[in-house]
């Protein structure tokens, strides 16, 4: 595919992603966010509060954006995503099953002796690109890539959804002037700012703001967008680099624990496994949203 395509006006309509409307990736995310909570209290362990937050993230990339197919996950044109915040893989996973990357079933093996769906991304399973987990790796992988796709004169876009307490790993920042000095604008970075990590407040152990700043003079062009609304996500990614020759930073400020009530903006949460009560009260709310979306 020539890279002159990614320009066109039409670009988007050209390719053969299924798109979902606005309201069925509303439904998704919720079922995505009940079918890992269950995955999570199977296994009894998992990083459930991170994962909830990215879901809307997740849902929006893989159901309206991203060029992918279940049925050729090494198709070369494909678009690239490399989850650096690897340890909210659970979401990851739920996706790539429902997308019938592999079969659903496996979803119950996480984490279990054998089982290739570890608690990080691991690239024996279909659709995962590149292991990760050691946080800050993630920007410079996708750097590689999108500078690949611009040397063979490929369009594909390359994504990575960063955490945003990952932004104390210098590595990133390395990763961040090498992607502006290359001009690679078919790079798309996501931090999730929730502005918790395991440790409590990202300001009280390693304090960031003003962070949209720093981005922008490291030779970004740095979007804020509130990164649980699917319809803003969606606009946002639709618009490819609004600036030629500047990789894309999207600030997605989002709630840890997103769609659990009680989990929302707990720290606890971060890699808490619920009990049956909670299980049971988490998965009532989920399905209420539903009902609530089916009526929108």
């Amino acid at each position: 595919m020539n890279r002159s395509a990614y320009y066109s006006p039409d670009f988007h309509h050209k390719r053969s992603v299924e798109k979902m409307n606005i309201q069925d990736l509303k439904r998704k995310a919720v079922q995505i966010r009940m079918d890992l909570l269950q995955m999570v209290y199977d296994a009894k362990t998992g990083h459930t509060g991170s994962s909830l937050c990215n879901t809307d993230i997740l849902t929006a990339l893989y159901y309206h954006v991203m060029n992918v197919d279940a049925a050729r996950p090494q198709w070369e044109d494909r678009d690239r995503f490399i989850a650096s915040k690897g340890h909210a893989v659970e979401s990851l996973y739920c996706i790539l099953a429902d997308k019938g990357f592999f079969p659903k079933e496996e979803l119950k093996t996480f984490s279990r002796f054998g089982s290739r769906l570890i608690g990080h991304p691991n690239n024996k399973v279909p659709g995962v690109e590149m292991n990760t987990g050691a946080l800050g790796h993630g920007l410079s992988i996708s750097v590689g890539m999108a500078k690949a796709a611009k040397m063979d004169g490929s369009a594909y876009r390359v994504f990575t959804l960063m955490g945003d307490g990952e932004q104390a790993e210098g590595s990133v920042w390395e990763a961040a002037m090498a992607a502006a000095h290359y001009k690679l604008d078919n790079l798309v970075g996501f931090i999730d700012r929730n502005k918790l990590q395991i440790s409590g407040s990202t300001e009280d152990v390693m304090g960031l703001e003003p962070l949209d700043e720093k981005w922008s003079s490291f030779g970004w062009d740095v979007i804020q967008v509130n990164g649980n609304d699917i319809a803003e996500l969606c606009e946002v990614l639709h618009q490819g680099p609004r600036v030629a020759g500047k990789p894309t930073l999207i600030m997605a400020n989002t709630i840890k624990g997103k769609g659990v009530s009680f989990a929302e903006n707990v720290p606890h949460w971060h890699h808490h496994v619920p009990s049956d009560s909670e299980l049971e009260l988490a998965l009532a709310e989920l399905t209420e949203e539903l009902r609530v979306i089916g009526h929108e």
